[in-house]
């Protein structure tokens, strides 16, 4: 399994109305550090994919917001926020809970199973 495949994997446990970091997502990946490696792992995905690439924000958490992304920084807002999920008075700030580490039950669990 590919590097972004397992980074995909992890994405697809984040439950609606949540949000992971960059980050986590790299460190549950096994990928600890690289959390680059998961933005450009996430800017690969169509938009209209299975993979709720929209759940992950910045570790402020924030939208990365790119220039290259053609729209999909406006479409993550929309789906996040019909998921429940609130922003501040700028527009630009998740209310959504952050996962922590500590959500996991067992980390050697949740590398086998469902992470959330």
């Amino acid at each position: 399994m590919s590097s972004y495949d397992t980074i995909y994997n992890v994405v697809r446990q984040i439950p609606e109305g949540k949000v992971a970091t960059y980050g986590q997502v790299a460190e549950l990946a096994n990928l600890a550090g690289k959390a680059r490696v998961v933005g450009y792992a996430l800017f690969r995905v169509d938009i209209n994919s299975d993979i709720p690439w929209h759940r992950v924000v910045n570790t402020k958490g924030m939208i990365s917001e790119s220039p290259f992304r053609q729209g999909a920084d406006f479409q993550q807002r929309s789906l996040l926020e019909q998921e429940g999920v609130k922003f501040n008075s700028d527009g630009n700030r998740t209310y959504a809970k952050i996962l922590r580490k500590l959500d996991l039950c067992n980390r050697q669990e949740a590398k086998n199973a469902k992470i959330w």
